[in-house]
């Protein structure tokens, strides 16, 4: 049982582990958003100062780049938030992978003690056989294209 507990452990920090990796790009990309947004500010500030002082190009020059940062900024979290469905459905698929594998070590684990029970083998053919029936059932479904299983990914 302390394999287990052991494996679980391990899920568990893994995830955790995720979570801050997620936690930590966020925020760095925020911060990158966040350095663009200052300088845009920056520059549109000396632009309305050089507009107010002389009146010349390098006003233009300003502006250009005020708005060339903002535009940079938006452009970090647009794609930020583009991808960020991508990323959630590789985070199921993995998190779907890694339950499978604790359902099955769970399950290899307990084998030798429900072997040995009273109604050991019916309490181990009955789940087989469901599990068996189950695949077959899923083999043969026909899969639409909302279906998440099918395959399709956008």
């Amino acid at each position: 049982m302390g394999t287990l507990a052991s494996l679980i452990s391990a899920l568990a920090s893994g995830e955790a582990t995720a979570a801050l990796q997620r936690a930590r790009m966020t925020a760095i990309l925020y911060g990158l958003a966040g350095i663009f947004v200052l300088c845009g500010v920056g520059f549109l500030v000396g632009a309305a100062y050089i507009w107010l002082a002389a009146r010349y190009g390098p006003l233009a020059t300003s502006l250009g780049f005020g708005v060339g940062f903002l535009v940079l900024a938006a452009i970090i979290l647009v794609i930020h938030k583009l991808t960020a469905g991508r990323r959630a459905r590789r985070r199921a698929r993995r998190r779907k992978a890694d339950m499978t594998a604790v359902g099955i070590t769970a399950a290899l684990a307990l084998l030798p003690a429900l072997a040995k029970s009273k109604g050991g083998l019916g309490a181990l053919l009955a789940p087989a056989v469901a599990l068996a029936a189950y695949a077959i059932y899923r083999e043969n479904v026909k899969r639409g294209p909302d279906d998440p299983d099918s395959g399709n990914v956008s």
